[in-house]
């Protein structure tokens, strides 16, 4: 079996995303979020996409630049979060589909982001939220790590994909968000909305199985909204959206 933090995984990831119907069209609702937080954002600038992995995003967003840290077949470039090698003022959005909860080093990529990002710009995050229904299946039945506890945005890596807290983004947007708006101040936490209860880990998530047909996602994913709209704990994931001041 391949380590998950080889580049060598980046056509079976493909393969498996594309050959699955339900998961494929999650992955392209969020992309279609990401889209319209983009056009929201000011004119100018370059669209960078951090984590893209084996993803599709230049299916909706064709002008956006992909990037990971794993040198995967396909991607733009390969970037670390930590060192945006992009001058200042110079990003109109920073994308990240289940990306944050991987970083070492969430201070030091907010940092970053704040530097890169021209006023008015967005940093775009879906990634993993402990709700009701997620957070056992993070703490017991998850194959990442997962410290809801961490007294610190930070933690010591084994790898781009191995290393990770399930938690991080709950810590630093929800959890510790008076504390963001000290470290980080130019950057305003603008959105941060629990979303799709069900939905992905019916699909199967990125194991091989799944027990969503891909005809009944759209349904499947209305009752979604309408779970975490009437109860915003069952989420499992969460969208957030953080706004460079001018």
């Amino acid at each position: 079996m391949t380590h998950r933090d080889h580049p060598a995984r980046a056509g079976s990831l493909r393969a498996l995303i594309q050959g699955k119907p339900a998961l494929r069209q999650f992955y392209a609702a969020v992309y279609a979020w990401f889209a319209a937080r983009v056009a929201a954002c000011p004119p100018g600038g370059t669209v960078l996409e951090l984590g893209s992995g084996a993803g599709f995003l230049k299916e909706i967003l064709p002008d956006a630049v992909t990037s990971d840290l794993i040198p995967y077949d396909g991607v733009d470039r390969v970037v670390d979060a930590a060192h945006l090698p992009f001058p200042d003022a110079s990003l109109r959005a920073i994308l990240m589909m289940n990306v944050f909860h991987h970083l070492p080093d969430a201070e030091r990529f907010l940092r970053e982001a704040q530097r890169c990002l021209i006023p008015g710009g967005r940093v775009v995050i879906f990634d993993q939220h402990p709700g009701w229904i997620s957070r056992p299946i993070l703490r017991w039945g998850h194959h990442e790590p997962y410290h809801p506890r961490a007294a610190e945005w930070a933690f010591p890596s084994t790898g781009p994909l191995s290393g990770a807290n399930g938690a991080l983004a709950w810590i630093v947007f929800r959890r510790d968000r008076h504390r963001l708006a000290i470290v980080i101040p130019g950057l305003a936490l603008d959105v941060w909305r629990p979303v799709f209860p069900l939905t992905y880990w019916l699909a199967g998530g990125l194991k091989r199985w799944s027990l969503l047909p891909g005809r009944a996602f759209g349904a499947a994913a209305a009752l979604d909204h309408w779970l975490a709209r009437l109860a915003p704990p069952l989420a499992s994931f969460v969208e957030i959206e953080l706004v460079r001041r001018t």
